[in-house]
């Protein structure tokens, strides 16, 4: 995609020192900023964590992972690689699939006591995301747990300085939280989601192996593939970057900047092979090839959102995961019920998806075609039900839920969800086309049944 737009004109302006900006170009964006993590791809590389940190002269090393990860291949490959670099490491192995700010707090309390000068996260993106709340948090302790997190909930405090090194060895082909500088996590006493936001969140280096995600359950890889195809879609279709309000500042310039052209690039990318190979990842762990893509996939779309951000899917899908009652999906942790991640974005994309299309609706198609949906004879007013459609009928194969209702949602349940939804203004914000309370209950209700 080329670049146009009136804050093409404000930069020609600045450059030559005029002042003729109008208001209304004064008050808006005129730049966005690229910025990922390092990543490094084969099979295998975990093996290669131990000489990146004696490297970097650490010595003292907590490995952040959850109970089930720790007794599997990928967890045992981590400690082998620490001790063959001779990098003294404890383990933290009680992460929380879907973590809350109290699992944060446990994690960060543990931490604290070790004074560890570098962090690796072995897990999905759960753990990643505690990993990096643990090197904030120890790092710079805040006077309060909210002060970093997003507003409305917490202040929003920038993050002060440098963190210390942090790897990230995905063990799921989903989140692209190896390429973010984002960490998200429910706020129990909200029953919602929420989370911290900033570019010095971001990993140090993202060790993409594919032979962590052999043992992924096959819900699981349906799941957090569904997060690529939402993640990818939304920051697409996200409100374009020009039309957010300009920072005062370079530095306040937010981590989620809206649609730009080189997210626009990672984040087609990421659709096309998700196509080519979701199905092949879910009915096949065998199939080499298929997990490689997804797990590549997984961080084309983190850098994708990573830089422009998502929208409605996911803010509604925060109080749907923080307001469970009794759902617990297979391959998951069943000792309290739980709808993972992905699976409660896409329960909301299809309904999201027909609301925001007249707001760009090129867009809407564009990623529909690349999706496989034939778009020759489509019109701008079908775009939404067209991406809808090919979005469900990846629903429907993949056997997740058919809608809000399949998950224990009623109708009775949408003022709690709206209310659940408003405050996330962080990704509300980056619809393309404006929500509010009675826009986001009639998503609600759209999204209830799928098909």
């Amino acid at each position: 995609m080329e670049y146009t737009g009136k804050a093409a004109g404000v930069i020609l302006t600045q450059t030559l020192g005029s002042n003729m900006e109008t208001p209304a170009e004064m008050a808006n964006e005129f730049a966005f900023e690229m910025a990922t993590s390092a990543i490094r791809f084969g099979f295998g590389v975990t093996r290669e964590v131990g000489m990146d940190l004696a490297e970097l002269g650490a010595r003292r090393v907590l490995v952040l992972t959850d109970p089930t990860v720790r007794r599997l291949p990928p967890g045992e490959r981590v400690l082998e690689s620490l001790a063959n670099g001779k990098i003294c490491c404890t383990v933290y192995d009680r992460v929380h699939v879907e973590p809350t700010d109290e699992s944060f707090r446990d994690a960060i309390a543990f931490a604290v006591a070790g004074q560890y000068d570098a962090f690796v996260a072995v897990g999905g993106g759960s753990v990643i995301d505690t990993a990096k709340a643990v090197n904030l948090y120890t790092t710079y302790p805040p006077g309060d747990f909210l002060d970093y997190v997003n507003p409305p909930i917490g202040k929003g405090v920038p993050v002060p300085g440098p963190l210390k090194p942090l790897m990230a060895i995905p063990t799921t082909a989903g989140t692209g939280s190896e390429t973010t500088g984002v960490a998200i996590f429910d706020l129990a006493r909200m029953h919602a989601k929420t989370g911290i936001a900033s570019r010095r969140l971001k990993p140090t280096l993202g060790l993409l192996d594919p032979e962590n995600t052999r043992t992924l359950p096959p819900m699981a890889a349906a799941s957090t593939g569904l997060d690529v195809l939402t993640h990818a879609v939304e920051s697409y279709t996200a409100l374009p970057f020009t039309q957010r309000p300009r920072p005062e500042l370079p530095a306040l310039r937010p981590a989620y900047q809206g649609s730009n052209p080189i997210s626009d690039i990672w984040s087609l990318e990421a659709l096309r092979m998700l196509a080519k190979y979701l199905f092949r990842a879910v009915e096949d762990p065998s199939d080499d090839e298929a997990r490689a893509n997804m797990l590549l996939a997984a961080s084309y779309a983190g850098v994708g959102f990573g830089n422009a951000g998502v929208h409605l899917a996911h803010g509604m899908s925060y109080p749907v995961s923080g307001m469970v009652r009794g759902y617990r999906a297979d391959g998951y942790p069943a000792d309290r019920p739980l709808i993972p991640h992905g699976i409660s974005v896409v329960l909301n994309a299809p309904a999201v998806f027909r609301f925001t299309a007249p707001a760009c609706p090129e867009r809407h198609l564009r990623a529909a075609e690349v999706l496989g949906a034939d778009v020759s004879r489509a019109r701008p007013e079908d775009a939404g039900k067209i991406l809808a459609e090919r979005i469900t009928a990846f629903m429907y194969r993949l056997k997740v839920p058919n809608g809000l209702s399949a998950v224990g949602y009623t109708a009775d349940d949408i003022p709690a969800l709206v209310e659940g939804t408003l405050p996330q203004h962080r990704v509300t914000k980056l619809s393309p086309r404006p929500v509010g309370p009675e826009e986001l209950a009639r998503l609600f209700e759209d999204a209830l049944k799928a098909w």
